[in-house]
């Protein structure tokens, strides 16, 4: 319960400071005017309170659903059922800052874009080094470490057969760097000429561009690409589904604990404002 309501601080923290995380964030890809960070600065609080007040109670919700399953067996076709859930809370998010975007995204000078594109140039040689050269042991091991950390967080400590069987599922995982990394690339070259189309367009003609990048970002062109996204995709919710069936009582009394406590928290953050 400790590290739960440890967790759960850090959440409570995290969230009350959003604006400022997420202001610099942005400004570290796009290094904003002094106007622009009034501006961005005013949109960012106000979204941020629709989203404490709007969208908080519904991520309850889906903790709540997560909960009730948790002291049962999951198949791996209900775990992937949270996925779509997900996306639509992140699509709200995108709907309901749409028009701040389109503003700011008409009006970032060639400088600002040029400094977009170094930042791009340098997240990806970090994730090359840190993905992509690896071998094919070495990034299955940092992918096993990976999901017995989140896993841990969740659950508690797992066992050696548990941590085992993760180790075994990694072995035959789909997951490629270097596939992630080249669709990593084409988004960003689709952003970048996005963005460079929006000079001299009306409001109208900016947010259908901006709309038609956000439909590429969420539905690749590239069907390969899909067809490896969606395998990647079924393959973790088979992990997520043969790990929570193989723990134990005490485990997802753990987890229980924990979604009870993540739910607390927001509804803590929701009623502050």
């Amino acid at each position: 319960m400790s590290l739960a309501l440890g967790a759960c601080s850090a959440i409570k923290l995290g969230y009350n400071n959003l604006n400022s995380v997420a202001y610099w964030w942005l400004d570290s890809y796009i290094d904003f005017t002094d106007p622009q960070t009034t501006q961005v600065r005013d949109d960012l609080a106000r979204l941020h309170l629709w989203h404490r007040t709007q969208e908080l109670p519904r991520f309850v919700a889906m903790l709540r659903s997560m909960e009730e399953l948790a002291p049962r067996d999951v198949s791996a076709a209900r775990a992937c059922d949270f996925i779509p859930l997900v996306r639509e809370r992140i699509r709200a998010v995108a709907d309901r800052a749409e028009s701040q975007v389109t503003a700011l995204a008409m009006r970032l000078a060639p400088e600002q874009l040029a400094h977009l594109e170094h930042k791009y140039d340098k997240i990806n040689a970090t994730y090359r080094k840190e993905w992509v050269m690896l071998d094919k042991t070495a990034q299955r091991d940092k992918r096993t470490e990976q999901f017995i950390d989140r896993s841990e967080m969740v659950y508690g400590t797992l066992q050696d057969s548990q941590r085992q069987a993760l180790r075994k599922q990694m072995e035959i995982s789909v997951f490629d760097p270097a596939r992630n990394l080249a669709e990593r690339q084409r988004r960003q070259g689709d952003l970048l000429q996005t963005l460079r189309k929006l000079s001299g367009t009306t409001t109208s003609e900016a947010t259908t561009l901006l709309r038609g990048y956000i439909d590429r970002f969420e539905n690749s062109p590239d069907s390969a690409y899909r067809t490896y996204q969606k395998a990647l995709q079924d393959e973790s919710c088979r992990d997520f589904s043969a790990l929570h069936n193989s723990t134990s009582a005490a485990q997802r009394e753990a987890a229980a604990r924990r979604l009870r406590a993540y739910q607390r928290d927001l509804r803590e953050l929701a009623a502050h404002q």
